[in-house]
Parts: structure tokens; sequence; C-alpha cells
């Protein structure tokens, strides 16, 4: 598939979920290397593409400290950042192994495996067309992936906030709960806040707001959906500044 990026520098957003199969924990190199096929083709289009890793098919911090006393939530938090870390390290590879010049920086220093986040040089890379994966989240515990994906897009300047999952998009209401849910094709940011739509946590619907950039939810399991939002196509929803349609 042949396509022109809508975006110069985009900010790919994958959870946890697109590192395994459905319902199961783990890395499945399968699945990252699905995953990996659809990224080179966003990298090949030109478009200068960073990329925030989940870690939820390893360990979710916030879940973790809720069922063990034992464990602090920092401690939590920080676990579920070592996770993304792993998850970056996995991609890494896959795209290197299919021709896709990449570079892994963590939140978290550890300079034995990847470099440190240091946001002139993710630009540099970015402009001579590698791919970026950020790992490690922001670095501090209490802050979701989807957080650090919209302030990594804010420091980095990134034209959109693509957030790539196993649903088409955001629902006003859960639809594995209500079949009759509306899904909408736009909406604006602050209806997502004030409905407290829970497709994306809301602190950063909030800095992509102040950012003015614009999120595209869609899903990632449709062949050729990971380039079609590169270019600009209407799937899943748009959250943008503008009032919301259906």
């Amino acid at each position: 598939m042949s396509f022109k990026p809508a975006y110069k520098r985009i900010l790919l957003k994958i959870s946890g979920e697109c590192f395994c199969r459905n319902r199961e924990g783990g890395i499945s190199m399968s699945e990252v290397g699905a995953v990996s096929e659809q990224i080179r083709k966003v990298a090949e289009s030109g478009v200068q593409l960073a990329i925030v890793c989940g870690g939820g098919n390893i360990l979710r911090g916030k879940q973790f400290s809720a069922v063990s006393a034992a464990i602090q939530p920092a401690t939590a938090h920080y676990m579920g950042m070592l996770a993304t870390i792993i998850n970056g390290l996995a991609l890494h590879d896959a795209l290197e192994n299919i021709g896709v010049p990449t570079r892994l920086q963590t939140a978290i220093r550890m300079e034995s495996v990847a470099e440190p986040f240091i946001r002139r040089r993710c630009i540099r890379h970015l402009e001579k067309n590698r791919v970026v994966i950020l790992s490690g989240g922001t670095g501090s515990p209490f802050v979701t992936t989807d957080t650090a994906a919209a302030l990594r897009s804010r420091e980095i300047e990134a034209d959109a906030l693509l957030k790539a999952t196993r649903v088409d998009g955001i629902y006003s209401e859960d639809p594995e709960k209500n079949p009759h849910a509306v899904r909408y094709s736009e909406i604006s940011y602050q209806d997502v806040l004030t409905k407290r739509l829970g497709v994306m946590d809301l602190q950063a619907v909030h800095h992509c707001m102040e950012g003015k950039i614009p999120i595209v939810v869609f899903n990632y399991l449709r062949e050729g959906n990971v380039e079609r939002a590169v270019a600009g196509e209407r799937i899943g929803t748009l959250v943008h500044g503008q009032a919301q349609s259906v």
C-alpha cells in the first residue's frame, strides 16, 4: 500500500497488548513482527516516527500494587516502567531485523541497553529518519504511558498522537458492556474530559488539548490501519478542538 503521509512527525502509542496474543501475557514475537511490518511501511513513507509502548502484557504497576500489600505503589509503578523497556528492546530488534533504522531511548537511565531520553538527540534521530522508541514512561511513578505519550508528543513537537488499540475508536460507553454504545467519528478534547470517556488517560487528553495535538484512536489489528491513520484517512476517532460529531 503506497500512501502520502498527512503529518511530518507523529508519535505512535502502542499498548502492551500489541506484544502478546489476545487475552494472553508475555511477548509473542509473531505479534511483535506483525506490528513491526506496519511500522516499517510508515517509516518508509518518510514520516518522522516516535513510538511509546505500554507494558501491560508483562505488568501494570497500578494493578500490581493493588493486589500485593508487600509492594509499595511507587515500586510497582517502577516495575511497570521496566516492563515497557523490555517491550522496547523486543520492538527495537524486531524493527532492525527487517531493515528499519531504530533507536531505543529510556526515561530511566540504563546506558548498557539503551540511550537516555534527551529531547534534542531524539529529534535529531527523527530528522535522520530513524524510528525512536521511547520507553520507561516519564521516569516517574503514578504516570500512565498514555500521559507519557502526550508529554513526549509535546516535547518533540509531534503533529499528531496516534493511539493504536484493539477497539475501533472512542465510544459513549464500553461497547462490550453496552452493544448500543455510540462510536464517535470525531469529538473535542473538552467533551472527552467532560464525559470522562475512558479510552485514554484524561491527563493525557488534557496535555494534548494544551498542546493542540490531535489524537487519533484506531484499531491497529485491521490490515493497513496504521498507514491509513498516518495518511489522515477518517478511521477510528479523531480528538481535536472542534465540536463532536457521531
